[in-house]
């Protein structure tokens, strides 16, 4: 403390040295974490069985927040499909639809053409993972029924979840061994579950996987709430059945209606050639068709909005 200029540089000195540690140590974790990754995708498309397309631009895809979003969607839906291949087929399609309603109906149309294509993509990836949900929910009590003869028999949690994606068949068996995969390299019990909750994100399982964290956490008994869970989980999805049942025409209707639009509009270009280009090539016209579409998209949306009832 006699020479505070000595101990000024070798306090300089020896935060230098620890920053170009912590600097070295980081860039070898972004390394290996780089490395396992690729391993990880390559293990992927082997066990699938064919080889990855578009690398290039998945790899540069998952680096923003719109890659990483798109692989969270895509890994709740269980398509084989990573975020470059999904991401090039709907430019191509959509730049397809734009050449082909352009050749058929008018060039004003390729834009609305286009975006259809999008939408239709997002619409087909939300009907995708629902339709995974719908599927994991047939399941839950199955599930439950498993995990709580498990507990009965002495196992612990970790174990019986093990043993229910073993038994189970997908969507179940492969979410469950996602997350006994996650359990076996040191992730809790909680973040494995709730991640899960995320990717498939219901009302019955998210009752399910509240079960198992408070008793993982207080240690309680949970094969009296896990019997009583099953019965209730049956219960629900009878009713979810007789639901969706009374549903069907009107969610048939909502896609009908502007199939029979666009039918109109083809059969009317096709009984007088260029009547569509003609009409679009005046403002009024122009106007006309946008109403008429935003009023087709608006029927669609509310008929969806009734046909959708949570149950």
């Amino acid at each position: 403390m006699s020479n505070p200029a000595l101990l000024t540089v070798g306090a300089t000195l020896l935060t230098c040295v620890l920053a170009t540690i912590g600097l070295h140590i980081f860039s070898s974790g972004r390394a290996e974490r780089a490395a396992l990754e690729n391993r990880l995708a390559l293990t992927a498309a082997t066990e699938t069985g064919r080889s990855r397309y578009f690398r290039g631009v998945d790899r540069r895809l998952r680096k923003t927040t719109f890659g990483k979003k798109l692989q969270l969607r895509l890994s709740a839906t269980g398509l084989d499909v990573t975020p470059g291949e999904f991401f090039v087929y709907v430019v191509v399609g959509a730049a397809g639809l734009w050449l082909i309603a352009t050749s058929v109906l008018a060039p004003f149309f390729g834009p609305i053409a286009a975006v259809v294509a999008i939408w239709s993509s997002v619409t087909f990836l939300n009907w995708q993972r629902q339709k995974r949900i719908e599927a994991f929910i047939n399941q839950l009590p199955d599930l439950s029924r498993i995990l709580a003869n498990a507990t009965a028999a002495g196992l612990a949690l970790r174990t019986a979840l093990g043993m229910a994606a073993e038994e189970l068949e997908a969507p179940a068996g492969e979410e469950l061994a996602t997350v006994a995969n996650q359990l076996a390299v040191g992730r809790s019990i909680d973040e494995a579950l709730g991640e899960l909750a995320d990717r498939l994100p219901s009302r019955e399982l998210v009752v399910l996987v509240t079960t198992l964290v408070l008793s993982n956490k207080a240690g309680g008994t949970v094969v009296g709430s896990l019997r009583n869970l099953t019965e209730t989980l049956e219960e629900r999805k009878e009713t979810r059945r007789e639901v969706r049942t009374m549903l069907s025409e009107v969610n048939a209707t909502a896609y009908t209606v502007p199939l029979m639009g666009l039918g109109a509009m083809i059969m009317l270009n096709s009984m007088t050639p260029g009547s569509m280009e003609k009409m679009t090539g005046h403002p009024i016209g122009q106007i006309v068709v946008a109403v008429s579409v935003a009023l087709y998209a608006l029927g669609f949306v509310a008929m969806r909005r009734i046909g959708k009832i949570d149950v």
